[in-house]
C-alpha cells in the first residue's frame, strides 16, 4: 500500500484480473490494476495503459485534481464503438503510482469483470465485509397504520460502513400489498435487486422494499428475502425504530 506524501490519496495494488468491455469488445485486460480511493467508501480502478487494447484518443481536454494532478481526457475507441471522454489518462503528477494509468468511466463501459465474474456499480473493496446472520429479533414494518411485515425469522445483514439491514421471509410480509416497481439496482457484493412499491387502495408508495432473487454466492442467505427502506417506512427492531 502506498500514499502520496500528503496522505490524501490512498493507492493499493490489486491482484485480481480486471477486464472492461465496450459493446462486447475488449477495452482492457490486466492483472495489475491499481485500487485508488478517490472517496473513502470504495475504490476506483486505475489501469495500466500498456494493458489497454482499445484506442485512447486525446480530446484536447484536461481534468485537474488537487490530489492526483492533471489528467488528459480521452475518448475510448474500439473497432465499432466510441465512448466519448470516458477515460482520464495520468502521465505524471503528485502521485507517482498512477502515472501511466487510465481511469475508465465505470458507467461508460458495457461490462466489467473481476476474474470471470461480472461486477456491478463499482469495484469491490478488499476492506468491505458482509456478514448475514439469522436473527430472532422481532422486526416490524409499518406504513402509517398498516403493518407490512412482522417477523422473528429474519436475517440481519451487516456490511462494513453501513447500518444493518433486515431481510425478512416473504411468508412474514404482506406480499399482497407489494407490487413489482420495475426498478432494478446492483450491488458489487450482493448482485441484482428487484424493487417493490406498496399499493393500499388507490394509493401507491414507490420503491419501499427490495429483494435479491439470485444473489451472488457470498450473499446467498438473503435469496428471495425482502428488506425495507427505513426512511420510507417505519422499521422497528425489538420495539426500537431504526433509520
Amino acid at each position: 500500500m502506498t500514499n502520496d506524501q500528503r496522505g490524501r490519496v490512498r493507492v493499493e495494488r490489486g491482484a485480481k484480473r480486471v477486464r472492461a468491455f465496450l459493446g462486447g469488445e475488449l477495452v482492457v485486460d490486466t492483472v495489475r490494476p491499481l485500487l485508488v480511493w478517490e472517496i473513502p467508501y470504495y475504490p476506483a480502478y486505475y489501469l495500466p495503459v500498456d494493458d489497454v487494447v482499445a484506442e485512447l484518443v486525446p480530446t484536447g481536454g484536461t481534468e485537474r485534481s488537487p490530489d492526483r494532478g492533471d489528467a488528459a481526457v480521452v475518448d475510448v475507441r474500439t473497432p465499432s464503438q466510441t465512448a466519448a471522454g470516458a477515460g482520464l489518462l495520468f502521465e505524471d503528477g503528485p502521485v507517482p503510482d498512477v502515472a501511466g494509468h487510465v481511469r475508465l468511466d465505470w458507467d461508460a463501459m458495457t461490462a466489467w469483470f473481476e476474474e470471470d465474474e461480472q461486477v456491478f456499480t463499482h469495484p469491490r473493496s478488499p476492506y468491505t465485509r458482509i456478514d448475514i446472520l439469522p436473527t430472532s429479533r422481532e422486526v416490524v414494518v409499518r406504513l402509517g397504520e398498516v403493518e407490512l411485515a412482522r417477523s422473528t425469522r429474519g436475517h440481519a445483514l451487516f456490511e462494513t460502513g453501513l447500518p444493518p439491514r433486515w431481510y425478512l421471509p416473504r411468508t412474514d410480509v404482506r406480499m399482497d400489498l407489494l407490487v413489482p416497481s420495475g426498478t432494478v439496482s446492483h450491488c458489487p457484493y450482493k448482485g441484482r435487486a428487484e424493487h417493490f412499491s406498496v399499493r393500499i387502495g388507490d394509493d401507491v408508495v414507490p420503491d419501499v422494499a427490495w429483494s435479491y432473487p439470485t444473489p451472488l454466492p457470498e450473499s446467498v442467505r438473503i435469496a428471495g428475502l425482502v428488506a425495507f427502506y427505513d426512511r420510507r417506512v417505519e422499521v422497528t427492531v425489538d420495539g426500537e425504530r431504526v433509520g
